[in-house]
């Protein structure tokens, strides 16, 4: 068996804990290889017409939707696998596909396709003394490395953002997807080659030796910037190591802050939106502040409405106070503990702190969150605009459910990740954050003096 060869079982995140280590020479020279095909196809698709990637994009839709039987049943294969090595709960939700969302990995694709191609776009032109003009011209960054767990969809995600912005990638995505994965990869290599682009644009490592993460993070003769996504072991470990740059996104301990301006049904609603439509995301809520003057008067009715969904409270000793003489399962109310206020949960669990007003609360975000996703409920517009300035989050809400920070629902066509940094990229990575910018110089024969 080569060192391609698929291993259908599941390996949990210890998989990722890269070591820069020898490698086999094998190994090393297939990393390689994948890495100077897709230095070469980079330059070819930095000049494709933004016709050819549209064509493309919406040819890999049509893919996605006439071969949603074939990838079920790769898909099946590695549920079945992570079934057998016991894998429940917010990690085997992660692995699994779906016909909706199969659908919304062809709907992305398309919706990218509609959107205006940056590339080449020249902005700030203005003319100098000299007489020269200068501004800046939209470019790709040429080579990016995915490393990736759990999700297959995450595959179509980066391949079609790589495609619509100009850039060759490499996946790698963890082993208990990979016959899902290899699957999809295939599916993007054949909507390539019908639209006239190197197939080798869009590269799957197949290989689940943790040895080519290693690699693949110290290449940057081939690489030009890491994108992990996945774990915060993972993304921790190599942004420690990578020897080329890495947009990182760390975990999502996403808050929501309710005001003492109420609109009850509103919040109940958004409340319930941003903790219980999906468990695993990382822009699931999983802390929940609310103003001290509201609290007697809300907190019960939020917790009768989690409770009913099993949600576990994790509290403070005020919204302890105001919720433990009330009837409910003794399992689904616990006092918190100082590490509840920075837990991602990524599972039916909140944590709940009564705050003394807006300033406790921007202060206790500021210091607990990840700085991925938080939102306030209010109806008072002075506060609103207090927290979106305030807030030091990627992606900063009013009124709305943390569940939107997602580039799809950003009107970005799909998203590589989203960013915790603050250089380059931030929030829903896209089209833009996978794009560098160049100066470009216009003149008619002026010369220096």
């Amino acid at each position: 068996m080569d060192g391609f060869a698929a291993i259908g079982v599941f390996v949990r995140q210890e998989l990722f804990s890269v070591k820069i280590v020898p490698m086999s020479n094998t190994l090393h020279e297939q990393i390689e290889t994948l890495g100077r095909a897709a230095r070469q196809a980079s330059r070819h698709i930095a000049k494709a017409s933004a016709a050819q990637k549209r064509q493309t994009l919406v040819t890999l839709a049509q893919l996605l939707r006439q071969e949603e039987r074939s990838l079920l049943e790769a898909n099946a294969i590695d549920l079945a696998n992570a079934k057998r090595s016991g894998v429940t709960g917010p990690l085997f939700d992660r692995l699994k596909l779906s016909a909706s969302i199969l659908q919304t990995c062809a709907l992305g694709c398309e919706q990218l396709a509609l959107m205006p191609d940056v590339i080449g776009e020249v902005t700030g032109l203005k003319e100098q003394p000299s007489g020269i003009r200068v501004g800046q011209m939209r470019v790709p960054i040429g080579v990016f490395g995915m490393i990736y767990e759990s999700r297959p969809n995450v595959t179509i995600e980066a391949a079609s953002l790589s495609i619509k912005s100009g850039n060759a990638c490499i996946l790698r995505g963890g082993s208990e997807a990979i016959e899902s994965n290899k699957a999809l990869a295939l599916l993007v290599q054949k909507a390539l080659g019908m639209n006239g682009l190197p197939e080798t644009c869009v590269q799957l490592v197949q290989t689940t030796s943790r040895e080519a993460v290693g690699i693949l993070i110290s290449s940057p003769e081939w690489v030009d910037v890491i994108i992990p996504r996945g774990g915060k072991g993972l993304i921790a470990r190599i942004t420690e190591q990578a020897r080329v740059p890495v947009i990182k996104h760390l975990d999502g301990n996403c808050h929501t802050y309710v005001d003492d301006a109420l609109d009850q049904e509103m919040y109940l609603k958004v409340i319930e939106n941003a903790k219980t439509q999906k468990y695993s995301p990382c822009n699931a809520m999983e802390s929940l502040l609310v103003h001290e003057a509201v609290a007697l008067e809300m907190l019960p009715k939020i917790a009768s409405n989690l409770w009913s969904h099993g949600v576990e409270l994790r509290v403070c000793e005020q919204t302890w106070d105001c919720l433990s003489s009330l009837p409910h399962d003794p399992t689904l109310l616990v006092k918190a503990s100082l590490e509840d206020w920075s837990q991602e949960y990524l599972a039916p669990i909140l944590s709940v702190k009564v705050v003394q007003g807006l300033d406790a609360a921007i202060e206790h975000i500021n210091q607990f969150s990840s700085q991925h996703t938080d939102a306030i409920l209010t109806q008072n517009h002075v506060h609103a605009q207090r927290f979106l300035r305030e807030v030091d989050s990627a992606s900063v809400m009013v009124n709305t459910s943390t569940r939107f920070a997602d580039g799809f629902e950003y009107g970005l066509g799909a998203e590589i990740g989203i960013s915790t940094d603050k250089f380059h990229a931030r929030g829903p990575v896209g089209v833009e954050g996978l794009t560098s910018l160049k100066y470009i110089v216009l003149g008619q024969g002026e010369v220096r003096s």
